[in-house]
């Protein structure tokens, strides 16, 4: 932290000015649980934080909801962010043949040389994507957008999970998830979230999301050990809230990856209908299907056109 502990949570909502609640609210929402009121757990860090979200709601920038928001959503984020940046140190650690014994003190080396960079790097990217975000959503309707959806399910994960060891499992998932994200970002998609054996991806135009997914089948068939790959697509209203996505849209792509043969894509009759003119690809309609929570769909599958 950088910081001495030397408060308890009653003196830094004094010294914030707020009741010890609502101070508590902001700290749950950015993903720390309660300590007990005698604790000295707090350090300045601690009260400019909290003084700097109670600022946002009283210079009328956020109202309280939607600091509470941000607060979760950045929770979040930099919770799997540290999560993932300790398991790498550990890794390194290991690797160095450190002994248990000495691991405190190594690490703590390793934290003042690394940790700096990380903070650099962390705020540089957050801006990156800040930029591209603002740049997207400020001529939008902030309730509801059109998007294509994609989500690509591995075949036979969990079948699979069960015949390898931890250390293997856990390298698949890595290339999966590597790899998936290379090919979403370089076709002008964005990736929603990784469910370990599973991707879920947005796109502006209905062709960015189908050239996305044929590469996704595409490129996971080229690695070995890795499982086949379907594909499930649709377009239309998206509700886009705290970097997720909701409504029917994401529902049918996710009902269609399940419906999906191995190695195949199934599209909805809009997406359908998007790509029948794009010489790229070709889309031929297959037997109606019953998808549940949704009634029965003439659903589509994609493919590249022929030479």
């Amino acid at each position: 932290m950088g910081h001495r502990r030397r408060y308890t949570s009653h003196q830094v909502a004094e010294m914030a000015g707020v009741p010890v609640y609502r101070a508590r609210r902001y700290w749950r929402a950015l993903g720390f649980a309660n300590v007990a009121d005698d604790a000295v757990e707090f350090t300045d860090a601690d009260v400019a934080a909290l003084k700097t979200m109670l600022a946002l709601v009283s210079e009328g920038v956020y109202d309280e909801e939607h600091v509470l928001l941000m607060a979760r959503s950045l929770g979040r984020a930099t919770a799997r962010l540290a999560e993932s940046q300790a398991e790498l140190g550990a890794e390194m650690l290991d690797q160095a043949g450190v002994p248990i014994a000495r691991r405190p003190a190594a690490w703590a080396r390793r934290a003042r040389r690394v940790v700096p960079d990380l903070e650099q790097l962390m705020v540089y990217a957050w801006r990156r994507n800040l930029a591209a975000s603002a740049g997207r959503l400020v001529d939008q309707d902030t309730h509801a957008v059109r998007q294509a959806i994609g989500f690509a399910d591995l075949v036979g994960f969990t079948r699979l999970s069960r015949q390898l060891t931890e250390t293997e499992l856990a390298r698949l998932v890595e290339r999966f998830e590597g790899r998936s994200a290379d090919v979403v970002t370089s076709g002008g998609g964005r990736v929603v979230k990784t469910l370990g054996d599973s991707v879920l991806f947005c796109a502006d135009k209905a062709h960015d999301a189908a050239e996305i997914g044929l590469r996704l089948v595409e490129t996971h068939r080229r690695v070995k050990g890795m499982p086949d790959l379907r594909v499930g697509l649709a377009i239309g209203p998206v509700i886009a809230r705290m970097g997720d996505v909701f409504g029917t849209t994401v529902n049918l792509a996710s009902r269609l990856t399940a419906l999906a043969h191995p190695g195949t894509i199934l599209a909805d009759p809009a997406m359908a209908e998007e790509l029948a003119g794009d010489e790229a690809f070709q889309v031929r309609a297959v037997d109606r299907l019953t998808v549940r929570g949704l009634g029965e769909l003439a659903p589509f599958t994609v493919q590249r056109s022929s030479p």
